[in-house]
Order: structure tokens, then C-alpha cells, then sequence
């Protein structure tokens, strides 16, 4: 775990931290699809993502479902530490986009680090930052922007987040992260094809330029 960690977090975080994280982190892995946390759940630790990529949503009452953001390498879920400290319930879920490894820490040990580490309340505040721009920019893309707009700022995002230039993905499931129908995300899907934006394939999206 400790050589994981440094790979990336060496240049953010103390030693002496990153030795407290060994002691007391549990790394658990989870496969695509597998929740990481869900509507309902009481949160009782934070993550570190260590490898793969995190999708976050919101749901309605309904059970309609539409992603908020991604989660990679090296991030957090900043909304974890809102939920734990309020000691309420989750209002997201958070479910594995590939197949992933995370560190798992206790919530107990978050006042402590807060006040013991400089470097742990930078990387929280920035990750407060982070998400609530993306908050911001997830509530401006449903309010106002059109479902092609939408569309593309779906693929981009998983794009970079993915570092690939092929998606392995289906219409249906797009259909699902956007909270549409397949038949609009086909139509413009296609659309984007025309344009030579994309390349349309069997469970399959090249990308092109987005």
C-alpha cells in the first residue's frame, strides 16, 4: 500500500501521514459497476482512489439517476466528508466506472488529520473546490444546455477522465448517465458521426474530435 501511495500521493501528503494512512487504511477493490456508496447509506469512512475511475449521481425520488461528475486517481469525494461530519445519510452514489482500487479510512481519524497536517487540509479544502465547481457546472449543463451539449460534455469528460479515445459503452447506458432515452442519445450520436466527430461501432464510440 505504502509504495501505491507514494506513486502518487508523495507529493501531497507528509510522510508521517502517509505512514498514519498505511497503518489504518483498508484498500478494497471494486469492479466496474460496483458501488462504492449508495443513496440511503451512513457514511462511515473516506476514500482515497488509487486506481480507476469513480462515477458520482444524483437520484430523485422517482429513482431517475444523472451523473454529477467523475472520480480518478488520486481523488476524493468531497461529499463524503460533508455527509460523514453532518452524520447524515448519502444523497449520492458513487458506483466503479472500471474496475478500481480505493483506501478506505475511518471518519474518526478526519478531525484529527485536520488539525495534525497541513497537507491533508489542502488536499480536502482543494477537493471541496474541485467538486463544487463541478457541482456548479453539472446544475448549469442540466438547467440550461440542450441534450446535444450535454452529450458532448458527458463524452469529453469521460474521455479525459478515461485517458482512452474509445469508450466501450452502449447507447442505453449513456441514456442512463444523461437521464434520456436511447432513441435521443442514438439520434445524436449520430448526428455527431455525421459531422465526423465520432465513430459509431458495437458497444463502441471512437472519438475524434470533441
Amino acid at each position: 500500500m505504502k509504495d501505491k501511495l507514494k506513486d502518487f500521493f508523495a507529493h501531497q501528503f507528509e510522510s508521517k501521514l502517509i505512514d498514519e494512512i498505511v497503518k489504518v487504511g483498508k484498500v478494497k477493490f471494486y469492479r466496474e459497476g460496483e458501488h462504492l456508496m449508495s443513496v440511503g447509506d451512513k457514511i462511515s469512512f473516506f476514500p482515497f482512489l488509487l486506481r480507476g475511475v469513480f462515477k458520482v449521481l444524483s437520484e430523485d425520488d422517482a429513482g431517475n439517476e444523472v451523473v454529477l461528475y467523475f472520480l480518478e486517481r488520486g481523488d476524493t469525494c468531497a461529499c463524503v466528508f460533508i455527509n460523514s461530519l453532518s452524520e447524515v445519510k448519502s444523497c449520492i452514489r458513487v458506483v466503479a466506472e472500471t474496475d478500481s482500487e480505493v483506501i478506505l479510512i475511518d471518519v474518526d481519524h478526519f478531525d484529527e488529520w485536520m488539525v495534525k497536517y497541513k497537507s491533508f487540509r489542502h488536499y480536502v479544502l482543494e477537493s471541496y473546490n474541485l467538486r463544487l465547481k463541478e457541482m456548479i457546472e453539472a446544475i448549469d449543463t442540466l438547467a440550461f444546455k440542450k441534450m446535444d451539449q450535454r452529450l458532448l460534455k458527458y463524452l469529453h469528460d469521460k474521455v479525459q477522465v478515461l485517458r482512452v479515445t474509445t469508450l466501450n459503452t452502449t447507447h442505453q447506458d449513456i441514456a442512463y448517465d444523461l437521464n434520456t432515452s436511447r432513441v435521443v442519445v442514438s439520434r445524436l450520436l449520430k448526428q455527431l458521426e455525421n459531422e465526423g466527430k465520432i465513430k459509431l461501432k458495437r458497444n463502441r464510440i471512437e472519438i475524434f474530435d470533441i
